[in-house]
């Protein structure tokens, strides 16, 4: 595919698609307060509900808590995106999502226009093994020890978990792969793409890895920010940023270090949907992908995982 001219002959473009899991007013704010000080616009997903169940999945703070709302909404004035990881940390059954989806809209304005399955909750679109095709999923399951076959139903018609419907009608773009490259533009050069085996989603995105701290500043370190540069290319990092960012009311210096440098670059700094509407509005629309196009980003998050497990 060409490669993208950027706006304002901005170099390159980078963003953020932080998942919620573990971010609290004691630790998120000092991360965004720095993205903020130094021009960088990204996306906060959320939880837009509170636990019904078992809150033993994760940490971290939902829209329950009128604080942390109050500062999340401060956030989305000052220009950054809020997306969704699914409505809350455990999974949610249809008429669940529905209310979530709802609360969302309350506080926001709008339906999220981005996402990220969160990790083990059932109503997970295409997830576990549904996110590989063929022989590609049959690795999964193998890698993964067949644990979690047959769990994540949210694509499943008549299920009580099935919010596919939803999803379609109400999100623009949903994450999937996670891969190792800082421009994540090159390693998956066809989104934002919609795949006809997967219907209920209208547009995929990938990102590039940084789950935890550690993860992430190994993927933004100086040659990687050049060669990003160099390449034109286009980076959405997948992190966690209530993971190891923020150590006792301090952030992490490996991580203000990159980020600075980064922010002294050309580079056009918007959040996720922002992104990828560009992105998408340059090549004409939505990318369908082949099958071919499917086998090769397969493969590449696959040996990904066996690499270095990303998620």
């Amino acid at each position: 595919m060409l490669p993208i001219q950027w706006p304002d002959g901005k170099k390159f473009a980078f963003t953020v698609f932080d998942d919620t899991d573990n971010s609290t007013l004691e630790n998120a704010p000092l991360v965004y307060r720095l993205l903020r000080d130094l021009g960088f616009r990204t996306t906060k997903s959320v939880w837009p509900a509170a636990a019904l169940r078992d809150p033993s999945v994760v940490g971290g703070s939902t829209c329950e808590d009128p604080k942390y709302v109050a500062w999340v909404k401060e956030l989305q004035s000052a220009g950054f995106e809020i997306g969704l990881h699914n409505v809350t940390f455990h999974s949610s059954t249809r008429e669940e999502t529905r209310r979530g989806l709802d609360r969302f809209v309350d506080l926001f304005g709008h339906d999220p226009r981005a996402m990220a399955t969160h990790t083990s909750c059932q109503e997970g679109l295409y997830w576990g093994g549904a996110r590989v095709t063929g022989a590609h999923r049959v690795l999964y399951e193998v890698l993964n020890r067949g644990k979690q076959m047959g769990w994540f139903r949210g694509h499943i018609e008549g299920d009580p978990y099935f919010w596919g419907d939803m999803c379609k009608a109400r999100v623009d773009y949903v994450r999937n792969f996670t891969l190792p490259d800082m421009n994540t533009l090159k390693v998956c050069p066809y989104m934002p793409y919609y795949d006809p085996g997967r219907p209920y989603v209208k547009a995929w995105f990938a990102s590039s890895e940084g789950a935890r701290c550690k993860n992430y500043t190994d993927t933004i370190s100086e040659a990687a920010q050049d060669r990003l540069e160099e390449e034109g290319g286009a980076c959405i990092m997948y992190t966690h940023f209530g993971k190891g960012f923020v150590k006792d009311g301090t952030l992490d210096a490996r991580f203000v270090e990159l980020t600075k440098r980064l922010a002294k670059k050309d580079g056009w700094f918007v959040p996720t949907s922002t992104l990828l509407d560009y992105i998408a509005e340059k090549r004409g629309g939505i990318h369908t992908l082949t099958r071919r196009d499917r086998g090769r980003v397969e493969r590449r998050w696959l040996m990904h995982k066996i690499r270095h497990g990303s998620t």
